[in-house]
């Protein structure tokens, strides 16, 4: 999608959008734009509600979008999104984008977002009967008295592409988004942004001692991949590591699940949202160091498979217990974790984890379990969070819990094998893998990372954690 910014609207052919926040008395139009008559008995402003003119004269489509009387980010993203998503036939070469003054700065990273996402398609192998439309071709001018009106433009397209990258990821089948598949993107994406990358397969996994790791690994075909990435910029003052739960499939292993699996194609959302994270910090270029590590497996049923009561070591050198097969992510996790604290060192890492059904049964699919034993941190990512609708809330890391996870045969056990608090001795297991850094948090995305909307018919990826990362990220 190519970018403009134009100074009027002299001679512009095509769709022109038009944000209107809702007033009660009567609807402000943009300067220029008064020859446009509407009646507060047809339009308002009114939140998600439209209303359109076409102008045969001009050659135009008018559209003015409803805000609501106080616009929130993710609303204003939906709005848009919308737009392109299901009014797809509106749409020619040309879009013009009107604010009126005064307009803030998240307003139009919002919009251009939406409308951004709005391309995305989920029928990634349908057999079409037309040639699918090609955003690339589409531009999008913009008329705004804020200075900045382009460079903010421009990072709301960067959020989206990032985004869309998470979608893709995690709504591809997992015969397609293998391990390997994820370390080729991560490879490729590094090498267009500037990111260092490199992968251990079976064999080096083996010589670095990712024991937990490989013994999820080690029932599938499918070659686990231990992805590590490094973003480096010279004016960074504070270094980052990120955790990314890869689980490609999960059957649940032996301890195999008895519902839902036809949707374990998403046990790879914090990687994926690790993996697209880091392609929108390079193409931000964010004064920041961080290092992602993203540990990549499938866990799937055969004569190799590990079994309950199977102990295995680990990265750390501490032993865990097996005592259920489909409590396989916090095994790849705590190899991860201490990998990256022992071998990067970072100043705060955070991991990504569609770890337990507990956090979705504690919130639903509107918030993600925070823990964290870092305050600052926590404030940052829950503020940071609810500007945007990614939420997340804490829960506690009490040692009352630690004692859930002790084992007599092993130094810890994977699984406490009871009904309760199943999110936080989660939690409690990957602490006791963080080599008891001072700056950690850890989100549980199990309910917010795939779930139902307006955009598909059945569950998809949401990409959350990504753009929430880069808030925590710009106010470091």
């Amino acid at each position: 999608m190519k970018l403009n910014i134009l100074k009027s609207d002299n001679k512009f052919k095509g769709l022109v959008l038009i944000p209107i926040i809702e007033f009660d008395e009567v609807i402000e139009l943009p300067d220029g734009f008064s020859q446009i008559e509407v009646s507060k008995n047809l339009f308002s402003g009114k939140k998600d509600t439209q209303f359109i003119i076409e102008d045969k004269i001009n050659e135009r489509i008018y559209v003015l979008l409803g805000l609501g009387k106080t616009p929130e980010y993710h609303v204003v993203k939906t709005i848009f999104r919308r737009l392109t998503a299901k009014q797809e036939s509106l749409i020619g070469e040309d879009i013009l984008l009107v604010f009126s003054g005064g307009v803030e700065t998240d307003l139009i990273e919002a919009a251009v977002s939406g409308l951004i996402l709005g391309t995305y398609r989920l029928g990634h192998f349908k057999n079409l009967e037309t040639e699918p439309k090609n955003w690339e071709d589409l531009t999008l001018s913009i008329i705004s008295s804020h200075k900045n009106a382009l460079e903010i433009a421009e990072k709301g397209i960067k959020i989206a592409n990032a985004q869309l990258q998470a979608f893709k990821l995690v709504d591809l089948p997992p015969n397609k988004a293998t391990p390997e598949y994820l370390a080729e993107w991560a490879k490729k994406t590094g090498k267009h942004f500037g990111i260092s990358v490199k992968a251990f397969d079976r064999k080096k996994s083996e010589k670095e001692g990712l024991k937990a790791f490989l013994a999820v690994a080690q029932g599938s075909q499918k070659e686990p991949q231990f992805i590590i990435m490094k973003y480096r910029h010279k004016e960074a003052t504070k270094h980052f590591g990120l955790v990314g739960k890869g689980v490609t499939f999960d059957t649940g292993g032996l301890n195999i699940k008895i519902a839902g699996m036809v949707h374990m194609k998403c046990d790879m959302g914090g990687a994926a949202c690790v993996l697209a994270a880091m392609q929108l910090i390079a193409d931000l270029q964010l004064p920041v160091n961080v290092t992602a590590v993203v540990p990549c497996v499938e866990n799937v049923i055969d004569s190799q498979s590990f079994v309950p009561s199977d102990v295995i070591g680990s990265h750390s050198g501490k032993t865990i217990e097996i005592i259920d097969t489909d409590a396989e992510g916090r095994l790849i996790l705590a190899d991860g974790l201490s990998y990256i604290i022992k071998n990067h060192q970072p100043d705060t890492v955070i991991d990504f984890a569609t770890l337990t059904g507990s956090a979705v049964g504690t919130f639903g699919y509107e918030c993600a379990a925070l823990f964290s034993n870092d305050n600052e941190l926590s404030q940052k990512l829950q503020g940071g969070g609810m500007a945007i609708n990614e939420k997340v809330w804490p829960l506690p890391l009490w040692d009352a819990y630690k004692s859930e996870m002790d084992s007599d045969i092993a130094d810890i056990k994977n699984f406490h094998g009871k009904p309760i608090a199943g999110a936080i001795t989660a939690a409690k297991f990957l602490q006791a893998f963080t080599e008891n850094h001072p700056s950690w948090a850890h989100i549980d995305i199990a309910g917010t990372a795939f779930g139902d909307s307006e955009f598909a018919k059945t569950k998809h990826a949401t990409a959350f954690g990504v753009h929430l990362l880069i808030k925590l990220l710009e106010n470091k």
